[in-house]
Order: structure tokens, then C-alpha cells, then sequence
């Protein structure tokens, strides 16, 4: 394990490198054109062979499959849509950020990959490389990256037997610092969507009418009194509606309103039932005072699920590389949402976290425009990924 750290240290400087490239060039969605070329030049310098399993993303593989096992190591390489403020030298110019840090993640695969590769011959198995777009969810369609590489076969053929990932996060965990827990480690998330129909009329004469806005407050409110008193006190279940509106007029009551917001669980059980009874309830409710509702969940993603023998598992060699002060489990899990959730939910999965606070920056947090990231534990995120996969592969080589 020790040589897997020099290893690490060593690529320091070249995954700063790959990633203030990265960063320079933040891309959305599926289009990732300058991302998708730029890793997989980099991957096939190292000598692997790649393919593009879906629009936007990578997918190579070191080992022999009929040697061992196989073990997924994935990592995001979409950016948002938002300005950046950070004042760095390498800060993007083109109106997206990576302001979740999936550049970070996408160099430190790119490190783990060429780790993989010094001890190709060593290998009792197989691992790949999988390198995702669309986490963020930007592209418009009802899908994700998660989704997408899913879909197009990634567990399979060779099959995969468990998958590894870390999320780099600030400013919640000490700089260097490997956490994660056992079970949901992120919230699922689903965008609800209500069109409301009512009938309009003049302001004046509301009895002629059938008001969408009166009804769309008591669906508001019917939705927050079922979380209140119909939801076990001690789940979580956040559900937020950013977006209503209705109307263009003072005095016209219009026909129809229309509300979008987003819900949040860390149970697939309060998921499912939330859905079921907020339908019934909106539709109730409409139709109590005469108009109707129509109810939509879409584009939803699931908890993001760590498989508690794996993460045992891994959570034992990240502490043997890292030592114990610098290996931690989180008490509850994140309130946010990552589509390695999907592959989640098909594969015994661990995901990490790796502390990585800027001094001086905490005020800013992920997403934020001025959000930053300690480059000096990049090595750490690459010599844990790889010696994931080795010592996976290594404890079932008999």
C-alpha cells in the first residue's frame, strides 16, 4: 500500500495538471466535445483502448475478466451553468463551472488509471474506467448520465461484481480527510410537476369561475401538512416548491395554474408512498373545488446506496493506506443527489468522500460561483481509487 502512495504523489503534479485543463473547459450535459477529447487522449497515451458507451462518456478496461473479478471505478465529467467568481489563474471564461468539482474527480481517475496500469501484469481481474456525463442532470431530457451509461451496458459484458467512486466536497470535512457510511449516503430526488385546470372568469364575479390559484395554495399546503402529520417524524422527506404561477392580470382569474418543485428522501419507502398519496391528494383536492390536477414526477433519481459489506470492505483498506485519524463515517447522510445512485441501485456500490477545503473559502460551498478546492489532496482521491480496485481484486485471487 505504501508504493501504491508514492505512486500517488508522484502524479500529483499531472492531475493538477489534467485538472486546471479540466476546469478551464467546463462542458454541460451530454455535449462534452473538448472534455471527451481531452480524456481520451489521455487514456490512450496510457495505453488503453476506449470506447463511448453513450453520448458524452468513456469507457475503458484494464485486467483479464476470466482472471477475477471486476470492479467499476466511475467518475462525472459534466459542469454547470453557473459563472465563476473564484479569481484563479485557470478559472473558466465560458459561463459554466465546474462548481461540483467533477473535474477533480475525472483528474484523479485519470491518475488511478495510470496506477492501474504500472501494475497491469499484477491485475487478479478486471477493472474499468468509466468516465460519465450528464450527473448534473442539465440536458433536456428525462434522463441522466446515470441512466445513459446503464442503459448502454456498462455493468456488463465483462459482468461487474462492485463499484467505486468518491465525490470531492468542501466545506463540510477536513482537507484529506475519507468519509463515507454504510447504506443511503445521498438523498434521491424527484422534480414534481402539477397543471392545474380550473375555468376563468372577471375578478369580480369569482362564482363564475373555477380559481387554479386557490386551489394550487391548498395543494401547497395540503403537501406540506402530509409531510407534518401523515410521514413518520424521523424520515426525511424535503419537498420544496421554487415555481408557481398563474395568471397575467389583476383582476382575471385565470384557467389554469401551474407548480414545479422538487422532492427529496433518503428512504426508497417514503419515496414511493409520497408519490402515491400527494397524486391522490392533488387530484382530490382540484376536484373538491371543481377543477382537476395532473400530477408528474419527473426525471427522478434514486438514493444513492452503499452496499454495507462492500463499504465495510473498502472502508478497511482506505484506513490500512490512509490510517484511522483520516478515515471517518458521516452520521446521516448528504441532503444533495448523485446519479451513481442508478448504478447504486444495480451493483453492490461504495461511494467516498474526500475533505478538501480551501482556507479562507469556507463560506463557499458546492455550486457556489466562488467555490474552491485544496489541489494538495488530489493524490490522496487517486491512490484511493486504485488501491480499491487492487486490493478488491487481490483478496479474492484465491
Amino acid at each position: 500500500m505504501q508504493q501504491i502512495i508514492e505512486e500517488a504523489k508522484a502524479l500529483q503534479e499531472r492531475i493538477v495538471e489534467d485538472r486546471r485543463w479540466l476546469h478551464q473547459h467546463p462542458e454541460l450535459g451530454f455535449e462534452l466535445p473538448e472534455t471527451v477529447a481531452y480524456v481520451r487522449g489521455r487514456l490512450e497515451d496510457m495505453g488503453y483502448e476506449v470506447t463511448e458507451p453513450c453520448e458524452g462518456g468513456l469507457l475503458t478496461q484494464i485486467g483479464d475478466p476470466a482472471a477475477g473479478p471486476c470492479v467499476l471505478l466511475r467518475a462525472d465529467m459534466d459542469a454547470l451553468p453557473v459563472v465563476e467568481e473564484t479569481g484563479l489563474a485557470f478559472a473558466s471564461t465560458n459561463g459554466n463551472m465546474h462548481a461540483c468539482g467533477h473535474d477533480t474527480h475525472t483528474a484523479m481517475l485519470l491518475g488511478a488509471a495510470q496506477i492501474l496500469k504500472n501494475h497491469e501484469s499484477e491485475l487478479k481481474g478486471c477493472v474499468k474506467l468509466l468516465f460519465q456525463p450528464d450527473e448534473e442532470g442539465c440536458a433536456p431530457v428525462d434522463t441522466t448520465g446515470g441512466d445513459e451509461v446503464l442503459a448502454a451496458g456498462v455493468l456488463e459484458d465483462p459482468k461487474v461484481d462492485a463499484v467505486a467512486s468518491l465525490h470531492i466536497m468542501t466545506p463540510d470535512f477536513a482537507s484529506g480527510a475519507v468519509v463515507t457510511r454504510p447504506g443511503t449516503i445521498f438523498s434521491s430526488i424527484d422534480d414534481i410537476d402539477i397543471q392545474i385546470q380550473g375555468r376563468g372568469a372577471h375578478g369580480s364575479t369569482p362564482n363564475m369561475g373555477i380559481d387554479p390559484i386557490n386551489i394550487a395554495c391548498h395543494i401547497y399546503q395540503g403537501v406540506q401538512n402530509y409531510i407534518a402529520r401523515e410521514l413518520d417524524p424521523t424520515q426525511v422527506c424535503v419537498a420544496t416548491f421554487g415555481k408557481i404561477e398563474a395568471g397575467r392580470a389583476a383582476n382575471v382569474i385565470p384557467d389554469t395554474a401551474h407548480m414545479l418543485g422538487t422532492l427529496r428522501t433518503q428512504s426508497a419507502e417514503v419515496r414511493s408512498r409520497f408519490k402515491k398519496r400527494v397524486t391522490a391528494m392533488c387530484e382530490d383536492i382540484a376536484h373538491a373545488f371543481g377543477g382537476t390536477a395532473t400530477v408528474q414526477f419527473l426525471r427522478g433519481v434514486p438514493n444513492t446506496y452503499n452496499d454495507p459489506a462492500l463499504t465495510e470492505e473498502l472502508v478497511g483498506y482506505a484506513t490500512e493506506l490512509f490510517g484511522q485519524d483520516m478515515v471517518q463515517e458521516m452520521e446521516k447522510p448528504f441532503p444533495g443527489t448523485d446519479d451513481l445512485a442508478v448504478l447504486s441501485q444495480a451493483c453492490p456500490t461504495t461511494y467516498f468522500v474526500l475533505g478538501a477545503p480551501v482556507e479562507g473559502t469556507t463560506d463557499c460551498g458546492m455550486h457556489h460561483p466562488g467555490v474552491q478546492f485544496d489541489e494538495g489532496v488530489f493524490w490522496r482521491g487517486t491512490a484511493l481509487l486504485a488501491n480499491s480496485a487492487l486490493e478488491y481484486l487481490n483478496a479474492r485471487a484465491s
